[in-house]
Order: C-alpha cells, then structure tokens, then sequence
C-alpha cells in the first residue's frame, strides 16, 4: 500500500498519461487486503479532491477521470470506503463529477456507478441521497430524461431503484412532481421504448438498462397506489383529490402512461434461448401484474381500440370510454392551456392529457423504421402470455417427465437455475388475473387448454402439452410457487367454480389443489357445468373422477361346448376334493345340489 500511495503522491503536471494510467491500474488490480481502512479512504480523498481541480495544468486532467473513478469506485467496494463515499459531500461531489464530464461517458458513467454501490453496501445512504442536502433523485431523474445510452439509463435506473426499495414517502413526491414538464412515469415510459428498440437492434447492455428500469418501475408502481387508493375518498361528488393528493382518476392516467410502453415490450422482446422467459421480460411481467385491469385501463389490456381484430371485453361489463390512440389527439405536457384554447373551455383531466402524451408517445415509436413492429396499436395481450407460458413449460419440463425428477433438478443445477418457479409463476399470474377479468379470456384459456375435442382416451395427466404438465406439477412438492400458480390459473380458468374445474379435468387431478382452498370433497354438479360437456363429440361418457372417457367393460368370450364340459369338470372336481376334506359340507355343495334338483347331470359325485 505504501508504495501505491507514494507512486501517486509522485504524480505531476507533467507526468506522462501512461504513467497516470499505470498508477491507477495499481490501484485498481491490487488484491483487496492491500489497503487498510484509514489507507483506502486517504486514497479516495485525495482522488476526489484531484478530480475536482484536474485541468492542464494540474496532476489529473479530464482523459484521467474514467478511470481514476474506476480507482475510487473499486476501492468503495469495501465498507470502509462505500461509507466514505456515503456522506452527503461525496454524493453531492460525484453528481457534480456525473455532470461535469458529461461529455465523457465511461467517466460520467462511472461516477453514478460510485454512487449506486455506496446506495447499495450503505443502507441508511439512501435517506442522506434522496434528502433536500443531495437531492439526488431528482437530479438523476433529469439525467435520465436526457440520456439515451443504454449505459448511461442502466447506472441511473439502479440508482433510481435502490433509493425507492422502501421510501413509499419519497415515491410520492417523484410521482407527483415534473421535470422539464414531464412526469416520471412519462420519462419511464420514453425510456422503455427507447430500450426496446434498442435491444430489438442488438445495441450492447440494452437488456441491463431496460432490466434495472423496469425495477425501479416495479417500485412506483408497488408503493405509489398505497399513498392513494388507501385513503379515504373525498364526499365531494367530483373531487380529484385524495387526502392533498391526485386521486382515482389521476392514479389511472399515470398507470395508462406507464401501461403501453409496457405491453410494447412485452410482445416486441426477441425471443431468448434456451430459456423463453428471462430477464429483462420477466421484470416486464412482474410490472404488469401490478397494474389492476380496471375499467379505464381495459382498452388497452386488451388491445382497443382496434379494426378487424376480436375483442375480448366481456359483454357484460360496463361500457367505458375506449381512448381514441390517433393521431388526431393533441400533445399536452403541461396543465395550463395552450394560446388556442377557448377562455371558457374546460381543463383536460388528467387521464385525457395521458392519452394525449401516451399518442405521441405511439406515433414517435412507429417513426422508427429500425423496429416497424412497435407501430402496432393492438396487442394480444393473453395470447403472447399462453405462447410464453406453454414454451416455458415445454422446456423446463420436457415430454412427460416427472417434475421432481432427480434428474431434472440436477439439470436446473447444471444450468445455474435453482427452480424455474421465478420464471414461470409471474406469467401464469398474468394469465389468471387476465381470466379473472375478462369472460372472454376464460373462454378463450379453456379451449386452449381443455378444448371440446380433447383426446380423453388416455390419462389427462400424462399429456404431453400444457394441460399435461400443468396437471403434474399440482401433485408436485419441489415447485411449490408454481404450483400454486397453475392451479389458481385453472381455477380461473374455469369460472373460479370447483365443480367446473372437476367437470373438465377430473376431481382427482385437482382434488390436492382443492383441499387446500378448503374444498374437502369432490363438489357437486351446479347450473355453472351445464356448459361444460360430459361426453366427448363422439359420445361417450367421461369419467368425473379422472377426466377420461368411460371405457365398457369387455363381454366375456363365448366358450365352446367341449371348452364348457371341460370347466364344468374343473368344478365337479374342486368341490368333490372340498367336500372330502370337510370345508365343506355335502349339502352346501352347490354342484349336488343342482344334480339332485335336476338342473345339471354330472359324473355322479
């Protein structure tokens, strides 16, 4: 350590950059036990306070500064230095070097990397960043709406991320408040789109950029609906204020901002190997099914409006408005109106000035011609998730097998994969609140799984599709999660009704599954399994305990005369010999009997 620290104190003006760079590459190889606690954050002081006067004609100048940030964030990385790094100087010193060498990404870029590993080794750090002495957060925040490199957005998302793990308090102010005009969930929004793209074109740390910011989409969306929709509702009849903060209506425009860009990247994600489902699409699924399937947001969980493609609303629900997705609708970033409204015109609410940015935001995506499938306005939202959730299945568990196959757990172990329950459960999820929303998705989810033509010949459990596998895995015991997962799936898929559930898939497929939601016994037939056929197109019985057709017993052969004299004397002599040796008595040997009542002639034993 000594001669690191004198090798550094030697450094001048004119030292050449090779041998700035050979210094700090010391620094940075040198094995961790190198520096002692006071030592290492010596070091770090002085880099930061050389970065902070580098120029021509000092030690450091601005081709320096990548990486000597490289030397100090590798030097926080034991406690000593992250607590170092964790006083609110330092964060405020190293958002200042994240700015002042913008123009110099790899440096910018590592200086918010200091940061986000002080915030995350220094719990308590997170409070000192997001408090009026850093103000952190919003700093990022407006670094995050100008950036459009995938390294850049990746650093500010993680940071962004750990300073909203807990701070419900703080996610409401960054909610609430805009930047430049724009709220966060409309930043976010940009910037998912922006990412998918991105990864669509192979662009490098796409997927962790658009990974850590759908974590700290997962945040917002978590805790934001917890400051509103826990409070009270005000008695004023069209009030849109909850407790001084936006209510309903406001909650449901942000959701709506925040819910296509979402959706976007759920259908426009390339396909992964060998896995279907991995990141950053699974923290894509587990945003999504944050956001309830409310009346407001139906069109477009299920892709209205839209010309020529099925709609799966559910008839019976209440009509709401389908927000027109055009191109006619205007841009609005800020809620004061614009020179050409009228005097008297009333305000836009917050959910329209939502469609309006969340059309804009429409019509920027389909400009691109680098991805021309974003452009679509209509998605098939339960379709794409059934197709991810089958091929899933399908590669984890193979034809037939077993799930707790010893030899199957010992590939998930070989593939560094403890269960695929953190894959699958989340999509399965998605599916059952779609089914439990929308009749339509029942509909539509039952012929997919247990269509009317179902081949019931042989047992349903042993399938080789998803029924198949679903039906295994409800008897498993080393995949609980999605087991749990799959059955509330068929639950809803069947109209949350056990009786329709036994009548399509048999009481002994899922009476484990039933037991434990309190379901002791197989239920009894309801006017709700009248739809549900219990004989096959063909005809023939299906068995309610197993789900299978009623096979008919075969009629015995017919037997020959000599074949018949041949076991009648079989007969004669077995209760002959039962007789003689006392285990039974003459007159209870039926074979007398009916010779001597005349009904049979025998050989006169």
């Amino acid at each position: 350590m000594a001669e690191i620290r004198k090798a550094y104190a030697a450094l001048s003006p004119s030292s050449s950059r090779s041998d700035v760079s050979a210094v700090f590459n010391s620094i940075i190889n040198a094995p961790p036990f190198t520096f002692d606690k006071s030592g290492r954050v010596e070091i770090i002081t002085t880099i930061i306070a050389d970065l902070k006067g580098c120029g021509s004609k000092a030690k450091l100048t601005s081709r320096d500064a990548a990486l000597a940030l490289l030397a100090v964030k590798t030097l926080a990385k034991d406690p000593a230095g992250s607590r170092h790094l964790a006083s609110p100087a330092n964060l405020n010193t190293l958002l200042g070097f994240a700015s002042t060498f913008k123009d110099d990404l790899e440096a910018s870029s590592e200086a918010l990397r200091c940061i986000a590993n002080a915030l995350f080794l220094v719990e308590e750090s997170r409070n000192t960043f997001i408090s009026k002495e850093v103000n952190g957060g919003d700093t990022c925040i407006l670094m995050l709406e100008k950036s459009s490199h995938p390294d850049h957005i990746f650093v500010l998302s993680r940071i962004l991320f750990l300073a909203t793990v807990s701070g419900t308090s703080y996610v409401e102010t960054m909610v609430e408040n805009k930047h430049h005009g724009r709220t966060i969930v409309e930043i976010i929004g940009a910037k998912i789109d922006l990412m998918t793209t991105a990864i669509r074109n192979g662009a490098p740390s796409a997927k962790e950029a658009l990974g850590d910011l759908l974590k700290f989409t997962f945040n917002i969306l978590v805790h934001y609906p917890k400051l509103t929709e826990s409070e009270p509702q005000s008695s004023t009849p069209h009030s849109d204020k909850v407790m001084g903060i936006s209510g309903a209506r406001d909650l449901t425009g942000k959701r709506l901002t925040i819910l296509a860009p979402m959706l976007r990247a759920f259908h426009n994600l390339p396909p992964t190997t060998p896995s279907p489902i991995t990141a950053p699409l699974t923290h894509v699924i587990h945003s999504l099914i944050t956001i309830p399937i409310s009346p407001a947001l139906r069109p477009v969980w299920f892709g209205q409006p839209a010309t020529g493609s099925a709609r799966n609303s559910n008839a019976s629900s209440p009509k709401v408005k389908t927000p027109q997705l055009s191109d006619s609708v205007p841009v609005s970033r800020s809620d004061s109106p614009t020179p050409k409204d009228s005097p008297t015109s009333p305000k836009p609410s917050t959910l329209d000035r939502a469609l309006s940015v969340l059309a804009a935001g429409r019509r920027s995506l389909s400009s691109r011609a680098s991805s021309p499938s974003t452009s679509a306005t209509t998605f098939d939202v339960l379709q794409r998730a059934y197709d991810l959730l089958d091929t899933a299945l399908t590669y984890y568990f193979p034809g037939s097998i077993d799930p707790d196959d010893a030899d199957l757990r010992n590939r998930f172990k070989s593939e560094g994969v403890e269960s695929p329950d953190d894959a699958l459960s989340p999509v399965a999820v998605l599916i059952t609140r779609l089914c439990n929303a929308d009749e339509a998705s029942r509909i539509r989810t039952r012929q997919w799984i247990v269509p009317d033509d179902l081949d019931r010949s042989s047992p349903l459990e042993q399938r080789a599709d998803i029924l198949g596998r679903s039906l295994r895995l409800l008897s498993c015991v080393y995949h609980s999660r999605l087991k749990d997962s799959l059955g509330e799936m068929l639950f809803a898929m069947a109209d949350s009704d056990a009786s329709t559930l036994c009548a399509l898939v048999g009481y002994g497929n899922v009476a484990g599954y039933l037991f434990n939601k309190g379901i002791m016994s197989a239920p009894p037939a309801t006017s709700s399994t009248a739809n549900v056929n219990m004989t096959t197109p063909s005809g023939e019985a299906i068995n309610p305990i197993t789900g299978t057709t009623i096979q008919p017993k075969p009629a015995a052969p017919e037997m020959t005369e000599e074949e018949k004299e041949r076991e009648m004397e079989k007969l004669f002599v077995l209760f002959d010999r039962l007789e003689k040796n006392g285990a039974l008595p003459p007159e209870q040997n039926p074979i007398r009997k009916a010779i001597h009542e005349g009904k049979l002639s025998g050989p006169g034993i």
